[in-house]
């Protein structure tokens, strides 16, 4: 970008970076603090990570998180490595069919979370875990389906067409040929998916029943008490988790061996 056309592009962009992450270091710090009170420093301790290792309750909400992240990533990467493969070929309503899939990542995530506990109760689906997987799995669709897409673009027909010539079946071809060519977007999607599910909460707490309350619905149950180091902790855990899981998923985006 030309900074002569567009003055302090620079600062103001310095600026934005620092309003977005600079409260996060902050948080992190703060993890530290061994005062109880989360704004008093007092001097450096890694004693609330131990409690937070420790925390029967904070183990069963990571656990459920965990649980809930592993069936709807899953689901949602084999939903969409189908859905990819099919919006490949040419077909009448494609692109609506691509808008359709992708509309969970511009509506607003509080409209489809009290559009999804309405038609739950509506059918009589108990809320729960088993609820959570299916609402998770919807929105990590998209999430799962772009990087799949964006490799699946970058695989060249004439691999499959010289399968075809050496007369290998379709199903032959995908487990050989397509497959292993699309597996680093596959578990790009996959990551992302992961990732975008760990961290839901306006959802999982619409939809939660009693026993599967997750990490991010126990963080809001606890702030309610005021914010402890204990509170940043777990938070500076989820967040280096995170982190390392879309760096991952970015790193295997751009794999082109």
């Amino acid at each position: 970008m030309n900074t002569k056309r567009f003055p302090l592009t620079r600062e103001i962009t310095g600026l934005v970076l620092v309003y977005l992450y600079v409260p996060v270091l902050v948080l992190i710090a703060y993890s530290f603090n061994a005062n109880r009170t989360a704004t008093v420093w007092t001097h450096a301790s890694l004693d609330w990570y131990g409690r937070v290792f420790v925390n029967p309750s904070i183990q069963s909400a990571a656990l459920n998180s965990i649980i809930l992240a592993l069936a709807a990533a899953t689901a949602a990467t084999i939903l969409a490595l189908l859905a990819a493969l099919a919006m490949r070929r040419a077909f009448l309503g494609r692109g609506a069919a691509e808008a359709v899939l992708n509309m969970p990542l511009i509506l607003p995530e509080i409209v489809v979370a009290v559009a999804t506990l309405l038609l739950f109760v509506s059918l009589g689906i108990k809320l729960g875990l088993t609820a959570m997987v299916l609402a998770h799995t919807a929105f990590c669709i998209p999430f799962a389906y772009l990087p799949i897409r964006a490799r699946l673009d970058g695989i060249s027909p004439t691999y499959e067409e010289a399968a075809a010539d050496l007369y290998a079946s379709r199903l032959r071809t995908f487990r050989r040929v397509t497959m292993p060519l699309l597996w680093p977007g596959v578990m790009a999607g996959f990551t992302l998916a992961f990732v975008t599910s760990l961290d839901d909460f306006l959802t999982s707490f619409f939809l939660a029943g009693p026993g599967t309350t997750t990490l991010p619905v126990y963080i809001f149950s606890a702030i309610r008490a005021g914010i402890t180091p204990e509170i940043n902790a777990i938070s500076a855990v989820m967040l280096i988790v995170s982190v390392l899981l879309v760096s991952i998923s970015f790193f295997l985006g751009r794999l082109r061996r």
